[in-house]
């Protein structure tokens, strides 16, 4: 069997709240998460409200947050365990892709120096001539003209040509992974097509990303493999197209049935919808579903069990942690680690 590219088992993150009227309590995050990148380009989306732990595993697979329990390994290494040199070779081969494209920028510099640094850090270029040219291969790889965008500073240039320049950022390292964080969501509807089809265009050319979203029709547009994340748990699992068509969770059912239609004569059920946003407020607890709650099929054992991945209704690659497809497996259940 092939090595994964990127390795998650039984990953835990918990932040300490302290508040002053919390008492110091633990918040879990993440809470025993397994996902699996294979060694091909491939794309993997992650779905859930805010508050579902989608930023926080982003954060610790990144290296900038620790974790509690579990293991992250890439390329075969445990990431707990790397060297100085590792971490450099991983800084190059992930490159992640934020929110708030202008956070990403001094804004006291121009945007030839976020190219000129990774140049001379990672020795991309021989010399000055061949920088320029990897500079601007990779500023038309994302649909810039490079006259309308060097020499200038971050301000001048609008969120989508900022998300963008750091997308010719990513082209230029050539990642073998990139985590995009909601990179869309600051940025125009009508830019937002250009660069979802510049990542697809990436995984053409062998980068894989790992990409965060909350919007469910963004990630259907993406295709690939998706999970869904309730209250720092993985639920759902498998082919975008099987779980956006036929979700087996009801807790996917309710993100799907909370999108609004875009047939202007459909009227919206503000009720669902109401109920939709209340989702965020399910209570945590370690040995019970994170979503008895509210779930219109709850059984007594939700409340007293932590259910497993079971097949969904028979169908291959398909996993849900939900008791109601218990039966529907062959054998033992799945308990996360399981790739795509």
């Amino acid at each position: 069997m092939d090595t994964p590219l990127l390795d998650i088992q039984n990953l835990k993150v918990t932040y300490r709240d302290g508040g002053l009227f919390q008492g110091g309590r633990n918040v879990v995050a993440v809470d025993d998460v397994s996902l699996t990148v294979p060694f091909e380009p491939s794309l993997l989306t992650l779905v859930g409200e805010s508050g579902s732990g989608k930023s926080t595993l982003a954060r610790a697979i990144l290296g900038l947050k620790t974790y509690d329990a579990g293991q992250i390994r890439f390329q075969g290494q445990d990431m707990g365990r790397f060297s100085q040199q590792q971490w450099f070779d991983f800084r190059r081969q992930v490159q992640p892709i934020f929110q708030d494209p202008y956070a990403s920028y001094n804004p006291f510099y121009r945007i030839d120096r976020v190219f000129k640094t990774l140049v001379r850090k990672f020795k991309l270029a021989s010399n000055g001539l061949d920088a320029e040219k990897l500079v601007e291969e990779s500023l038309r790889a994302v649909d810039l003209r490079p006259p309308d965008v060097l020499g200038r500073y971050p301000h001048q240039l609008s969120g989508g040509e900022r998300q963008r320049v750091m997308l010719a950022r990513v082209y230029m390292m050539r990642p073998r992974l990139i985590i995009a964080d909601e990179p869309i969501s600051m940025i125009d509807a009508a830019l937002r097509a250009l660069f979802l089809n510049i990542l697809l265009d990436f995984r053409e050319q062998g980068i894989s990303c790992l990409f965060i979203t909350h919007n469910l029709a963004t990630a259907y547009y993406l295709g690939g493999d998706i999970m869904v994340m309730c209250r720092g748990r993985v639920i759902e699992r498998g082919h975008m197209d099987d779980v956006i068509t036929n979700p087996s969770h009801p807790y996917t059912q309710l993100l799907i049935d909370s999108v609004p239609s875009h047939d202007p004569h459909q009227r919206w059920d503000t009720a669902q919808g109401a109920t939709a946003l209340d989702a965020s407020e399910f209570e945590f607890s370690e040995h019970a579903c994170v979503f008895q709650a509210r779930c219109p099929h709850v059984m007594d054992r939700c409340h007293t069990e932590r259910p497993a991945f079971f097949s969904a209704q028979g169908r291959s690659g398909q996993r849900s942690a939900c008791f109601l497809h218990e039966d529907d497996l062959a054998g033992q259940p799945d308990r996360g680690g399981a790739p795509l």
